[in-house]
C-alpha cells in the first residue's frame, strides 16, 4: 500500500474516533506508528512528542506534522496533517448544521456527561507512558514535580520552564560528553 495512504488513514481514523483532543490521540498514534508498523522508533517518537509539546499549535496537528515529515518530509507533513485535521473539521461542520436541532435533548447531555471521565482516563493514560518512556524515576521525580508546582501554585510561565528546561538539558548533556570524554582517555 501506498505510504502516503496509509498514512493519511492511519491519522484519519484517530482523528475521527479519538474523543478528548491530542493527549488522549497519543497513545493511539504510538501504537500505530511505533509499535505496529515500526516507522518510527520508540526513542524518537518521545523526542517528537516533546517537540510537539514545546511547538506552538495544536499537540495532535503537532505531532502528525512531524511524523509526517520524519517518513517523508514536506509532503508527509502536509498528509498526516491533513488526515488529523479533516475529521474534526468535518464533525464540527456537521454539528454546527444540525447542532440547533439536538441541543436540548437529554440523552445527547447525557452521553456528554459520561464521555467526560473516559477523556480524563485517555489524557492520564499517555502521561504514564511517557514518563515511564522518559525514564522517570525516584531520582528524577523532583523535575516535573517542580515544574508543576512552579506553573500551579507561583504563576511561573510555562515558557519560562521549557526554556530552563531546554538550557539545563543542554547543559547536562555537554557535562556528560565531557565525563564520557574523561573516560575514554583515562581506558
Amino acid at each position: 500500500m501506498n505510504i502516503y495512504l496509509e498514512a493519511f488513514g492511519i491519522f484519519f481514523k484517530i482523528g475521527a474516533f479519538t474523543i478528548g483532543g491530542g493527549y488522549a490521540m497519543v497513545p493511539l498514534i504510538e501504537n500505530e506508528i511505533v509499535t505496529k508498523r515500526k516507522w518510527i522508533a520508540q526513542e524518537d517518537f518521545i523526542d517528537l512528542l516533546a517537540i510537539s509539546q514545546s511547538a506552538p499549535g495544536i499537540l495532535a496537528v503537532n505531532i502528525s506534522i512531524f511524523i509526517g515529515y520524519k517518513l517523508r518530509g514536506i509532503r508527509g507533513s502536509i498528509i498526516t496533517a491533513l488526515g488529523t485535521i479533516l475529521p474534526s473539521f468535518i464533525i464540527i461542520l456537521a454539528i454546527a448544521l444540525f447542532f440547533h436541532s439536538f441541543k436540548d435533548n437529554p440523552i445527547v447531555e447525557r452521553i456528554f456527561k459520561g464521555i467526560r471521565p473516559a477523556v480524563v482516563a485517555l489524557i492520564a493514560a499517555p502521561t504514564f507512558t511517557m514518563g515511564r518512556s522518559a525514564k522517570i524515576n525516584r531520582y528524577n521525580l523532583w523535575i516535573p514535580v517542580v515544574s508543576a508546582l512552579l506553573i500551579w501554585l507561583l504563576g511561573f510561565s510555562p515558557i519560562w520552564i521549557i526554556i530552563a528546561a531546554g538550557v539545563g538539558g543542554f547543559l547536562w548533556g555537554k557535562l556528560r560528553k565531557k565525563e564520557d570524554l574523561k573516560a575514554k582517555k583515562e581506558e
